[in-house]
């Protein structure tokens, strides 16, 4: 059975490890949303610039 330091020591690494995924996975659907955004500003300003 491991000390109480080590399973510590890996209880911070797995929070850490945790926390690196979750803070990679924001920037994600931070990049989607913008991406998104973009997309639909071009949209729109086709539809104005091409309205009769």
């Amino acid at each position: 059975m491991p000390a109480p330091e080590e399973r510590a020591e890996t209880a911070e690494q797995r929070h850490l490890t945790q926390e690196t995924k979750n803070e990679r996975l924001v920037w994600w659907y931070l990049a989607y949303f913008l991406f998104g955004i973009h997309i639909i500003a071009f949209v729109m300003i086709f539809a104005i610039k091409n309205a009769k």
